[in-house]
């Protein structure tokens, strides 16, 4: 079980942004690519704030597993908010995490769990089965309600942002250091990022990743 090493990477970079000119609240579009100029999909780029989280109730989330795989591979919540866990494949499931920010274990099961699972705690947290080691999703808990990740093409949009703001953006195959902040200057409300990643750890890996997840 290697996974939990690559864990240990997928770790927030907190990204500040600055403009030359006056201040300026609007729509900021992001651009996220690798060191290679690939767009990257699945990063999550969120905006740092005081303020608290609406105290409606948030909906049920959902993390399908489909031909043995998490669906999807990285799924946004708010802090607070829970998660329903069905099953799509004709094959039962023990889906599990060590993650500091959500330990949990649902048994084998077929269709749906019992109760989706509340995740109370912001972070990153490592999903995985316990019969199948090929499968690893990841479920990004945010504590600020204006957090996206990026589509296909490495774009997303976050609304009604006040420059300079501070933001988090993290990626499950990053490689910077915890807590490293990037400068980045944001010019006609566009803002091009660049994350240096790894190859995606070796599927098989899992265990490993949730003892790093626990020794960082």
């Amino acid at each position: 079980m290697t996974f939990f090493s690559h864990c240990a990477r997928t770790v927030c970079s907190f990204v500040v942004l600055c403009c030359s000119a006056n201040a300026f609240a609007g729509d900021i579009s992001f651009t996220v690519r690798d060191q290679f100029g690939k767009p990257l999909a699945d990063a999550v780029i969120e905006l740092e704030s005081n303020a608290n989280l609406p105290s409606t109730q948030l909906p049920i989330a959902i993390m399908d597993q489909v031909d043995k795989q998490f669906s999807p591979n990285v799924l946004v919540i708010q802090q607070g908010q829970s998660v329903d866990f069905p099953n799509s494949d004709n094959i039962r499931h023990h889906v599990y995490s060590f993650s500091s920010a959500k330990p949990f274990n649902i048994r084998l099961y077929a269709d749906r769990p019992e109760k989706p699972e509340l995740f109370d705690n912001s972070g990153v947290v490592v999903l995985g089965c316990n019969i199948h080691d090929s499968m690893v999703g990841y479920i990004y808990v945010a504590n600020s309600a204006n957090t996206l990740k990026t589509a296909e093409d490495g774009k997303v949009q976050l609304k009604g942002i006040t420059l300079p703001a501070s933001l988090t953006i993290w990626h499950p195959n990053q490689t910077s250091e915890i807590n490293k902040k990037l400068s980045v200057t944001v010019t006609e409300q566009v803002a091009d990022i660049t994350i240096n990643t790894n190859e995606p750890a070796p599927r098989n890996t899992f265990g490993e990743m949730f003892k790093a997840d626990n020794d960082s």
